[in-house]
């Protein structure tokens, strides 16, 4: 409530507080109203009258006055009354604060006059009335503080609750569900100045995405550049080693071109994880044959250590790229953790639908147990591959290749030797 009601609300509350005062103050101080020369003449012409008027036993006759009064005998004896339940006896009319005059003839007391005192009468009506002044005031000033309640409750706890859950809302991260303007309540100045937060918090966080999207994007650019030149010097290498003049110089060149493929493989790595948290890296599967995949992994094995390749004749659905990049992936890490032999078989899962079951292994001591179901995650390697060069990307990635396929990759240790088993969907 604003200031100003509050002042107006206190000055009614002084008015009319301050006039139910004077008036009880004004009002406790009427008296009856008394009929001084009405109640002489009144007894003089029952004085003369008093004839007529004692023969009469209790009757009850209209005022002639603007008063009402009761006539009794010497005795006390009721002759005759104007209204009833006023007082009928001396007694009863000195309770009731009641005007006694005597009656005389020709000097003598025949009689009394009681006129009715109606100060009672009056007084209780009058406690009436101030009694339902009060009452008045008191639901005036109740009903104005309902109007003040359910003002501060429109105004102020209402709009107070939506700033809350709009406050709720943002902290939870909603930031498209604009708050409703509304200048009519106490925090009306406030509520666009909120939904003003919540736009430029929306549009801080659409700059934050668009900039780790771009040095996402920028670091596969880069990544996919650097390519190119490690490429020309692996063929320029090539050459050379063809043209070499003696051993030396072979082995110069050789290391050489060892290093571009290490950098090479950690350029791919870099690429590939870059690449799929921009979520670019599509996978299409289609219809493959047995001797592609066979070609893959001689493609694979420059080193020649791949020994028994068997694939079973059949047609599975994979992509030709993201297959070769994970039988690659395999032999890659057996020829740098285990520097063996390495064995590959094929057979068939007879579930429904059918799979090619492909089995890669070597004898190079395997990774310790507890390790196995880490090694497919993204960044984690053996605890074997210490002073190894590593990203701990091959197999995480290979992994997400082959889900994107609908196949599966499954590493476990057998006969001394680590064994990396692929499935695919037979076409």
């Amino acid at each position: 409530m604003k200031l100003r009601f509050l002042i107006i609300y206190l000055i009614i509350f002084a008015v009319l507080g301050t006039a139910v005062c004077i008036y009880v103050a004004r009002g406790s101080k009427q008296d009856a109203p008394s009929y001084p020369t009405e109640i002489n003449r009144l007894v003089i012409r029952l004085g003369k009258e008093w004839d007529s008027v004692c023969d009469m036993k209790e009757q009850q006759i209209p005022s002639d006055e603007p008063f009402d009064y009761a006539v009794i005998d010497p005795e006390g004896n009721l002759l005759f009354y104007t209204e009833k339940d006023i007082a009928t006896s001396v007694s009863a009319a000195t309770a009731r604060y009641d005007v006694i005059r005597d009656i005389e003839k020709d000097g003598v007391l025949v009689g009394r006059l009681l006129v009715h005192n109606p100060f009672l009468e009056l007084q209780a009506r009058r406690d009436r009335r101030q009694a339902l002044i009060i009452a008045g005031l008191f639901i005036l000033m109740l009903l104005i503080s309902l109007a003040y309640f359910l003002y501060l409750r429109s105004r102020v706890v209402r709009p107070f609750d939506r700033l809350k859950g709009f406050a709720s809302r943002v902290a939870a991260g909603d930031l498209d569900t604009p708050l409703e303007m509304d200048r009519g309540h106490v925090f009306g100045a406030f509520t666009e100045s909120f939904d003003i937060m919540r736009e430029e918090l929306k549009s801080s966080r659409e700059r934050e995405a668009a900039a780790v999207q771009s040095r996402k994007e920028l670091v596969a650019e880069l990544s996919h550049d650097i390519k190119t030149p490690v490429a020309s010097i692996k063929a320029m290498a090539d050459v050379m080693s063809l043209t070499a003049k003696d051993d030396l110089e072979r082995d110069t060149i050789a290391a050489i071109n060892g290093k571009a493929d290490q950098i090479d493989h950690l350029i791919s790595n870099l690429f590939h994880a870059t690449l799929e948290e921009l979520e670019q890296l599509e996978v299409k599967p289609e219809e493959l044959s047995s001797t592609e995949i066979l070609q893959m992994i001689k493609e694979a094995d420059y080193s020649k250590k791949v020994s028994g390749s068997e694939i079973k004749d059949a047609v599975v659905l994979a992509d030709r790229l993201r297959l070769n990049q994970v039988i690659s992936n395999i032999i890659a890490n057996s020829y740098k953790y285990a520097g063996t032999e390495i064995r590959v078989q094929s057979a068939y899962d007879g579930t429904s639908p059918q799979y090619l079951v492909i089995e890669i292994s070597d004898t190079g001591g395997g990774v310790p147990e507890e390790e196995i179901e880490l090694v497919t995650q993204k960044f984690r390697r053996g605890s074997n591959a210490g002073g190894k060069d590593g990203s701990g990307l091959g197999l995480y990635i290979s992994n997400y290749f082959m889900e994107k396929m609908n196949g599966s990759l499954e590493c476990f240790n057998r006969d001394n030797g680590f064994v990396v088993r692929l499935k695919l969907p037979v076409a």
